[in-house]
């Protein structure tokens, strides 16, 4: 076998589209693009889905791709492991786990999450227990109680 022998395969191997050669190769006057348009221009792309500038039928059916519910109440979650560092028969409100620093202010709402165990009877209050949390609390021996806070609740 010699180099000079070698070549591709056929069909592996595509000549160039030389547009704007003039009316006799095929591809002069408008170069293949049409005549007139967004998309005869240079430096023309469109965004899939594209429209013409209206509007995009993905923005109009916002309900295919979800949505943010602005009336969402979006709660401060607290681990019922946590709740393990106060003492045994305490209760415990929404101010002294601020002052325990386990959250960080009251602005949201706080809810009881049932991740964790916990050791000793509790009085707890907050705005929210998961079933799973106010169930292993009372377990142990303690209570829950729900709050209403006007300040917290948006």
């Amino acid at each position: 076998m010699r180099l000079d022998a070698l070549s591709p395969a056929p069909g592996s191997r595509k000549t160039r589209k030389r547009v704007g050669r003039g009316d006799g190769s095929g591809r002069g006057t408008y170069s293949g693009r049409g005549s007139k348009g967004q998309k005869s221009r240079s430096g023309h792309r469109m965004i899939p889905g594209f429209e013409g500038g209206q509007l995009r039928l993905i923005e109009r059916l916002p309900r295919k791709r979800g949505f943010t519910n602005i009336f969402r109440t979006e709660y401060c979650v607290v681990k019922l492991a946590s709740l393990n560092s106060f003492e045994a028969g305490s209760e415990i409100d929404p101010e002294k786990l601020v002052a325990a620093g386990i959250i960080k202010s009251l602005r949201k709402p706080i809810k009881i999450l049932s991740d964790g165990d916990i050791n000793h009877p509790l009085s707890v209050k907050a705005h929210k227990f998961s079933a799973a949390a106010r169930a292993k609390i009372e377990a142990a021996g303690g209570k829950t109680e729900e709050v209403v806070n006007a300040a917290a609740a948006d």
